[in-house]
């Protein structure tokens, strides 16, 4: 399902409507104002094709409403909705969205899975959320994990992973990143979407955590990889952003569709870090 129009001219067709914009979240953290307004402006600007949807919590759609009624957009805001407020919360803020749709153009709702991804709890996901609009869920990753990932895209949602956070545990290892994609790929249609701690390019060690990041550009090779039979688990590995770079830039436009049929975006609380990476690496 596409969810936004493809990019303008001069947006490569593997980074176009890449990078959803999660500016209220951590470590971005920014005020509804500040949020909207870096999200207009980008919107705006050159690089605006590889902008995706606008993500705020289900508990903040009050103060969204209220910041864009004195923006008066020219268009909806495409956006999704990030249920906070539990699975209960769902039809309520579903039906406040649909009552404002002169201003909030909801393209996907994302929620956390229970520790059990059963039958039923997903049913009724299917149920809540409206038949055009994307259902995306996170399986907790632990015992059972890829079961859980299975069970999302049997029951036609996408699922998420998460890449990182504020503790190590929260960051997966190549190994379960790998499995995941093999999971992924192995259903004919599926997407996945990404979030957390993918705001550059290039898996790298963060000199402030000493955590080790994936890079968005390692998820994108390894994802073309795992469509073409190739080393999954070197191209999440790699620390080697030209090696990366080419083999992303020799990628037919077809091929970096079918890619990005598979991975269809991830949250960044940035977007001028993923922007530079690009252009560092002549991406862009």
């Amino acid at each position: 399902m596409e969810l936004t129009p493809p990019g303008p001219r001069g947006i490569p067709p593997l980074f176009a409507r890449l990078v959803d914009d999660s500016a209220l979240f951590p470590p971005g953290d920014a005020t509804m104002p500040e949020a909207l307004k870096g999200h207009f402006e980008t919107r705006a600007g050159e690089h605006a094709g590889v902008l995706g949807v606008f993500l705020c919590q289900a508990s903040r759609l009050p103060e969204l409403i209220t910041e864009l009624i004195k923006i008066k957009p020219k268009e909806p805001l495409p956006f999704s909705l990030i249920i906070d407020t539990g699975l209960g919360g769902v039809p309520k803020a579903i039906s406040i969205v649909e009552s404002r749709n002169e201003l909030l153009a909801l393209k996907m709702v994302e929620m956390p899975a229970p520790s059990d991804v059963d039958e039923v709890w997903l049913e009724r996901v299917s149920e809540f959320v409206p038949e055009d609009v994307v259902r995306v869920v996170e399986p907790r990753r632990g015992v059972g994990w890829l079961d859980g990932v299975r069970k999302v895209i049997e029951h036609g949602s996408w699922p998420k992973i998460r890449c990182g956070g504020l503790s190590r545990e929260n960051f997966p290892s190549v190994d379960e990143v790998a499995d995941f994609l093999s999971v992924v790929s192995s259903f004919s249609g599926a997407a996945f979407k990404a979030t957390n701690s993918l705001h550059r390019a290039v898996r790298h060690v963060d000199a402030e955590s000493g955590f080790e990041h994936h890079g968005f550009l390692n998820l994108l090779v390894a994802s073309a990889r795992c469509l073409s039979g190739g080393n999954v688990r070197d191209a999440l590995a790699s620390t080697d952003g030209e090696a990366l770079a080419s083999e992303a830039a020799e990628l037919s436009d077809e091929a970096a569709k079918a890619v990005r049929a598979v991975f269809a975006s991830y949250a960044s609380a940035t977007f001028d870090e993923p922007i530079a990476d690009l252009k560092g690496l002549g991406l862009l």
